[in-house]
């Protein structure tokens, strides 16, 4: 097994994935060979599109798609090569469409690109303690302007929090109504971003005076999980393997990666936060954090966090890591966790 596969199984609580199922073709004159195929591909390699034609059908022309994208064409059934060094992680869908006698056939096929990334075990040195309220079920936490946000979950007790990390004492506070289930937060753009878990809900608020202005709905039907942003573009998570990207001027999402650590999907990553151009995600349940390149969604680096527990009191194993803040004035990166008593201040180094 491979070091990355390895880290991924300890860390992350992962099921590795096997070798994707062939997606049958729409009918059964003309199909895609995959005899050859690997269980997985990576960015380094290519697919070769070779077109069996049992019926031996005269074809006067092929055109390939890669997930529903034409990337070329040839005359008759000419093997085709097609690079997958710009496509995302996660499953490629491939399609000939077979030109024969004024008429034409689709042939589909379904490959899965997985990351050739060997993620980095990193170390984590704890720089300072601080207090954190145990009645505190975290979802979101964030720095802005030197203070600390924090966005808390369950129905009836959630809340966003602004306060003094050193001692705990609360600036202001806006709880939520009951039926709704706090999750991730980010600013950006003079504004506080704040999504729910199930409601399919978001709230915007002034940064400053923390007024709501405005609620807005889910462009997709997904759940609301972790929120980060990169100074321009919104993050977020949705309990699979995606990191979504939204406009924060529309909220609408216009794109998403999948995250892979090796040939595994992370799936359930939560909370997130943008640190020196990458992503820092808690993967729930787990005490780890992934650190993902947000072009490619490949794992370049894993923190092992479960040393934490020891100093902590009063928790339970359910009592899960979740709660990720950098502060650029520090430089240094917060940890906590959901109805933890402490939150670590800690500096990360390969």
């Amino acid at each position: 097994m491979k070091k990355y596969n390895f880290l991924a199984v300890i860390l992350l609580g992962i099921t590795l994935a096997g070798c994707p199922g062939a997606k049958k073709g729409e009918n059964s004159l003309f199909t895609i060979d995959n005899s050859t195929f690997p269980a997985h591909f990576t960015s380094k390699e290519a697919v070769s599109f070779t077109i069996l034609n049992p019926d031996s059908k005269e074809i006067d022309s092929t055109v390939y798609f890669v997930n529903d994208k034409k990337v070329g064409s040839t005359k008759g059934a000419a093997k085709f090569k097609f690079e997958l060094k710009d496509q995302k992680l996660g499953y490629q869908f491939l399609k000939a469409t077979v030109y024969f006698g004024g008429d034409s056939s689709d042939a589909t096929q379904r490959i899965e690109l997985v990351s050739n990334i060997e993620p980095k075990l990193l170390n984590y040195k704890i720089v300072n303690t601080h207090p954190h309220d145990t009645a505190s079920f975290t979802e979101g936490l964030e720095f802005h302007n030197d203070t600390l946000y924090e966005s808390t979950g369950l129905n009836g007790k959630s809340y966003l929090r602004k306060y003094d990390y050193k001692t705990g004492k609360v600036f202001k506070q806006i709880d939520l109504d009951a039926k709704y289930f706090g999750e991730g937060i980010t600013f950006v753009n003079g504004k506080l971003f704040q999504l729910t878990w199930q409601e399919k809900t978001g709230f915007i608020y002034d940064a400053k005076t923390l007024k709501l202005e405005k609620t807005f709905t889910y462009d997709k039907d997904i759940e609301g999980w972790g929120m980060t942003n990169d100074g321009k573009y919104i993050y977020q998570t949705d309990k699979t393997e995606k990191i979504w990207k939204m406009d924060p001027n529309t909220q609408k999402m216009i794109d998403y990666i999948n995250v892979y650590s090796g040939d595994a999907k992370i799936k359930a990553i939560n909370e997130l936060e943008w640190i020196n151009g990458k992503i820092y995600t808690n993967v729930w349940q787990k005490d780890a954090i992934a650190v993902v390149n947000p072009a490619s969604g490949a794992v370049e680096g894993i923190l092992n966090m479960s040393g934490l527990r020891k100093f902590l009191k009063g928790i339970t194993p359910d009592d899960f890591l979740n709660g990720i803040a950098y502060n650029p004035k520090t430089k240094t990166i917060f940890v906590t966790g959901k109805n933890w008593d402490k939150m670590f201040e800690i500096t990360v180094s390969e």
